[in-house]
Parts: C-alpha cells; sequence; structure tokens
C-alpha cells in the first residue's frame, strides 16, 4: 500500500506537471475527472476550464451533480492544489486535453494505476473569455455617430453608464433584422421613425441597412422636438450618412405614403394608432410599434363601467390599466389583420431603466377574402362591446 501511495503520488505529479505546462505554452484546452467514490453525496464529475476574468486568469470548476451544476473559479495554484487532493481522494479517473495530447490518468479495478498518452481530441485552444461572445450587429468600434451620441469614447469603447442604452439598440437590432429577413429581397427603401427622439435607434437602423445588408435605403427621423431634430441632422451630416435625414413635426402631420418600413416606439396613447394608420395607408411592408399610455381605451372603460366576468379585477386600478393595455394593442393587432397583415405579439425589455414593453408588429401579407374579414369586423365588434368601448381610436380613423 505503501508503493502504491508512492507510485499515485508521482503519477499525480506528472499529471499537474503537465496542466502547468499546457497552461503556460497556451495549449490548454481542459480537464474531465471522472469516476468519483469519494464522500461528496451525488458528485457525479468534475469539468475544468481556463476562465478569464477582470483580465485575470483563472480556472473554472464544474460540478456536476445528480441533479444540477455548481460552478466556482479558483486561482490557477489554488485550483491545481485541489485537482490534486481530487485526484487523492475521490476520482479515479482524470484526463488532461490540450492541443498536442490527451494525457489519462486511471486507476483501474485491480488497482493498477496507469498514466498514458493518447492523441489530441481537439487541436485549437477554446475562448477563456468568462462570458460568451455576444455576436453584435452594432459594433462599438469606429462608429462615429455612437461617439457624438455619448454611446462610445473616440476609441470606440462603450462608456460604463451606457452599457444599458448600446444593448438596448443591439436588441432592438436584432429584433427587426430577423423582421426584414421575412420580406421579399429589395423591398425596404424608405424607412420612417416616427417619434425618433435622439435618435439612438434610427442611427442604429440605418447603420445596420447600409453597413451590415448593403442596402441604399432611406431612413426619415419624425420628432417633434425642433433641438432633437437639429442635433441628429447634425450627427447625421459627421457620420457621412447621407441617406439619413430628421424633420420636425407630429406623427398625425408627417406624410408617408412611400413608406416600407414604419417604425413608432412609446408613442403616446393614440399616437400609436396614427402611425399604425400611416403605414396601412401607406401599405407598408412592415410595421412595428411599441405603444404606450393607452389612456383613450381605459377612459372608454371607466366611463362605460360594464358588468362582466372581469369585473371582480378591473375594480382594481392597476388592473383596469393592464386591462386596457390588453384589449387596446389586441384591437390593434385585429385592425392589422383586417388589413391582410401577419401580426405579432410579443414582449421587448428595451433596457434597465425602462419598463417591459410590448411590440405590435405587422408583416404585410395577402388580402383577407371578404368572409374573413367580416369574421375579423365581428371580433372588433363584440370585443368592444364585452368592455363597454365606445370607438377605438384606430378603428376611427381606418373609418371601420
Amino acid at each position: 500500500m505503501y508503493f502504491k501511495s508512492i507510485l499515485v503520488s508521482e503519477y499525480i505529479n506528472q499529471f499537474t506537471t503537465a496542466l502547468r505546462e499546457s497552461l503556460k505554452t497556451g495549449t490548454f484546452v481542459k480537464i474531465s475527472l471522472g469516476n468519483y467514490k469519494g464522500e461528496e453525496a451525488a458528485l457525479k464529475q468534475l469539468l475544468v476550464r481556463k476562465v478569464s476574468i477582470k483580465r485575470e486568469d483563472k480556472l473554472a470548476f464544474t460540478y456536476r451533480y445528480k441533479t444540477r451544476d455548481v460552478v466556482k473559479n479558483y486561482a490557477i495554484d489554488e485550483a491545481i492544489g485541489l485537482i490534486e487532493d481530487y485526484l487523492k481522494n475521490g476520482f479515479k479517473i482524470a484526463t488532461l486535453f490540450t492541443t498536442e495530447n490527451d494525457l489519462i490518468l486511471e486507476e483501474l479495478n485491480n488497482g493498477k494505476i496507469v498514466l498514458r498518452k493518447g492523441k489530441a481530441s481537439s487541436t485549437a485552444a477554446p475562448s477563456a473569455n468568462h462570458d460568451k461572445e455576444k455576436t453584435r450587429l452594432i459594433k462599438p468600434d469606429s462608429k462615429s455617430y455612437l461617439t457624438e451620441l455619448k454611446i462610445t469614447d473616440a476609441e470606440g469603447k462603450v462608456f460604463k453608464n451606457a452599457q444599458d442604452k448600446f444593448r438596448q439598440i443591439n436588441h432592438y437590432i436584432e429584433i427587426l433584422s430577423s423582421l426584414i429577413k421575412e420580406l421579399p429581397e429589395g423591398v425596404i427603401k424608405k424607412v420612417a421613425d416616427m417619434g425618433s427622439g435622439k435618435g439612438y435607434l434610427t442611427f442604429a437602423l440605418y447603420d445596420y441597412l447600409h453597413s451590415v445588408l448593403k442596402l441604399e435605403t432611406e431612413v426619415v427621423g419624425v420628432e417633434y422636438r425642433q433641438d432633437m431634430v437639429d442635433l441628429c441632422n447634425s450627427v447625421a451630416e459627421k457620420s457621412a450618412f447621407a441617406q439619413l435625414n430628421f424633420v420636425q413635426g407630429t406623427i398625425e402631420d408627417y406624410q408617408a405614403e412611400d413608406v416600407n418600413l414604419l417604425i413608432a416606439l412609446h408613442a403616446c396613447d393614440t399616437a400609436t394608432d396614427d402611425a399604425i394608420f400611416k403605414g396601412i395607408k401607406a401599405n407598408a411592408e412592415l410595421i412595428v410599434v411599441a405603444p404606450c399610455c393607452h389612456k383613450q381605451i381605459r377612459r372608454e372603460i371607466e366611463k362605460s363601467k360594464v358588468k362582466n366576468d372581469v369585473s371582480f379585477l378591473t375594480k382594481y386600478g392597476i388592473f383596469l390599466e393592464r386591462q386596457a393595455e390588453m384589449v387596446t394593442d389586441g384591437i390593434r393587432a385585429l385592425i392589422l389583420e383586417y388589413f391582410g397583415y401577419k401580426t405579432k405579439v410579443f414582449e421587448f425589455i428595451s433596457d434597465a431603466h425602462t419598463p417591459k414593453n410590448v411590440l405590435v408588429i405587422g408583416v404585410k401579407g395577402k388580402a383577407l377574402s371578404a368572409e374573413r374579414k367580416a369574421e375579423v369586423l365581428e371580433k372588433i365588434k363584440a370585443s368592444k362591446e364585452y368592455f363597454g368601448i365606445g370607438y377605438h381610436h384606430l378603428e376611427r380613423l381606418l373609418n371601420l
């Protein structure tokens, strides 16, 4: 037994020496420890990989139990010490994977200890990034508009206080990207962003359309505040975005007849209806709105005080508000469907400082049959009667 103990220690020393060398030379891939016979209940396996946390190399241990995984990060020396302990007191097999070879330390059923080399299972070392790098459609490097809008510094590094906004921009572009890919190629010739504000998302969309998709799409930001219009036009000029323009005005007044993609994020109350109306009348291929402040329908419900199966909920202000939101956007989706749009409604979380929003999306499809249109109108009528709604603003705009 004494001889065996010496032999085990020697093999473990060879194993950890090879581990240190692989870490030093950059050939380390991972370690797998299995066949656990120790005292820790339900532990089955231990996986070890290299990570970089705050520019410091560490080894991440993934402890695999019967019903859960636990991940812990250790400094290199501490981690190697733990691996030595586990090999002496628990795991009966360990494999060190490097780009040069696999090194296997195993205690066989007959008690014999073996250390053998095998052909490398992987010839490429994995990334050491702690978090998997996210492929972003909008990258911070060399984007002058991001610098002008105080998202990044001159070197393209995202400011700490702008991280949420940068994530919001990319999340928004990811959503639009998937929607645009559903459309026939070449149909997006003009985009209108209604209520564009400071233009963060408008600039990003222009960048994506021109830099990534290589389209010659005209993009217009419509904004009521003249100072925002002036700021955004100045940034567009500095960024050499020749087909991006911002105009002063309201959604209601903007002439959108030639728009193929219409966007309105956070247009308050019936301004969202104005935007959808403009998109429908323009026969836009894609309409994307994130409504807010559903006051018009809430006032209708409060005024009628109709009794229905949800009256026990809507007697509470917060539930009434949520009900008004769902009814408002539900009828908007039905109206879009009536005019031949395939509708989607899903939650959009814009950033840490903005509440969850609902995106209502209309993708232009085939015109509905007269029978189907009649069914949709009946649904709208029944919904209004159930909740005591005299009219829906979008319905009135479209003379339904």
